[in-house]
């Protein structure tokens, strides 16, 4: 073979090699971008000593682990960890002082770039209301058998009721007549008979419960009811199944009254028709309360039952679309005579003890075992406020919270030889009423 040969087969060689063609290397995928949590806390309520607030969190792994930090009117700052379970959570904060200025930020236990904190949060707490009250005492008849006064409505300043059984003696002493209420009309207190008409007869019997709506709407319980419309009295029928006298009522309106009764009886008025709540016990239920839930848009509503004096036996129930269950009553030693809270703030329900609870979910219902707040069973709870709240009952106790601490005032209005069964309060007027020895007993409180 010649050298030409030969070197036309080396180029004929490297032209075919410069026409072969490859694939290129892959191209390699590019890195995920960098994703950064962010946090973002809100103030959802603040109360005395008491807020709540709210903590968002977005692209992060859950659960997670973070800081609360606290930085307080005194200049120094406390530091809480917090577990984090969901994109949103509630965030409950105790032990502050009433009307201080707190800031709050959410981090990240070692914060950097790739771990922002929060924004900070600023709450002023709410200040506590006034223990400074002036009382009046009123009784009523007891010459004639036992009398009592069993609960009340304030409407006004001028339009205040209280209902019960009351005998006054004649001026002779050969006779008395019954009155079954007590009426404030801006400048005396009226003894009133509410009467109920059955078929020709006119019964003046004892009332046990009023729901106020406004001056021309106001109910009255006995074992049936009484409607006063502003121009007359007319009896209401509260449905087959209801068979006991009526405790207690509560209800956004005459189109939405709810009753509760003896040996398990509730039901529920809808404007045309009552529908009997099968509710589970046969205690008797003392008390009904109920209160928006503007998160969820619902009303919550609460009732308490126990056969007071006859066992420890109780429940606490929840009344949702005329369904009544039994809810958690863990911790709760004694009998419950009464119930009042704000939704998923504070929880109260009472009898022989003061318990509370923050949401109802919570697993034990907390009865101050530290601090006693009284001795004696109490009757009623009610409030204007978280911070302006009353409980009263036996033998005189009359409570007051305003925020941050309780006040008895039995010392200063006088212990009694009965109780009082109820109470209502609107701004600074309260009234709560009851029975002393055989007489009929009505306090008006002004703050």
């Amino acid at each position: 073979m010649g050298i030409k040969y030969i070197i036309l087969l080396i180029i004929f060689g490297l032209f075919l090699l410069s026409c072969t063609t490859t694939e290129p290397p892959d191209k390699e995928d590019p890195p995920d971008p960098v994703v950064i949590p962010s946090l973002a806390l809100t103030e959802d309520d603040t109360h005395c000593v008491e807020s709540w607030l709210k903590l968002s969190a977005d692209s992060l792994e859950l659960p997670a682990e973070l800081v609360l930090w606290q930085y307080n009117p005194t200049g120094d700052s406390v530091s809480m960890f917090i577990n984090i379970a969901a994109n949103d959570t509630l965030l409950h904060i105790d032990s502050l002082l009433p009307d201080k200025e707190y800031s709050f930020i959410a981090a990240f236990p070692e914060p950097d770039s790739l771990h922002p904190s929060s924004n900070i949060v600023t709450v002023t707490t709410m200040d506590t209301t006034s223990h400074d009250f002036t009382f009046d005492m009123l009784t009523f008849g007891g010459e004639y058998g036992s009398c009592a006064l069993y609960d009340c409505a304030i409407i006004d300043e001028n339009n205040i009721w209280a209902v019960g059984e009351i005998t006054i003696g004649d001026s002779v002493g050969s006779g008395y007549s019954t009155y079954n209420a007590v009426h404030w009309d801006g400048n005396e207190w009226r003894l009133k008979r509410i009467p109920y008409y059955y078929g020709s007869s006119i019964i003046y019997g004892g009332i046990y419960a009023i729901e106020a709506f406004s001056e021309n709407d106001i109910w009255f319980g006995l074992g049936n009811l009484i409607h006063w419309d502003g121009v007359e009295y007319t009896p209401v029928s509260n449905g087959p199944g209801f068979n006991s006298l009526i405790n207690a009522m509560w209800g956004t309106g005459s189109d939405n009254l709810y009753i509760v009764g003896n040996e398990g009886n509730i039901a529920r008025y809808n404007g045309a028709e009552w529908i009997a709540l099968a509710s589970g016990t046969t205690l008797n239920i003392n008390d009904i309360w109920g209160d928006y839930n503007e998160k969820t848009g619902q009303w919550e509503i609460l009732a308490v039952a126990s056969n007071i004096l006859q066992s420890y036996d109780k429940e606490v129930l929840i009344i949702q679309n005329n369904s009544v269950q039994k809810i958690n009553k863990n911790g709760i030693e004694w009998t419950l005579s009464s119930v009042w809270f704000e939704c998923e703030r504070k929880y109260y329900v009472v009898g022989s003890g003061i318990y509370q609870k923050k949401e109802l979910t919570d697993n034990i219902w907390d009865d101050n075992s530290e601090d006693i707040i009284t001795e004696y069973h109490v009757d009623k709870i009610r409030a204007n406020e978280l911070n302006d709240l009353f409980v009263a009952g036996a033998f005189g106790e009359f409570l007051h919270f305003n925020g941050s601490s309780w006040k008895s005032y039995q010392n200063i209005i006088g212990q009694l030889y009965g109780s009082y069964y109820s109470i209502d309060i609107k701004n600074d007027l309260i009234v709560a009423v009851g029975y002393e020895s055989s007489k009929a007993l009505l306090l008006a409180g002004l703050r």
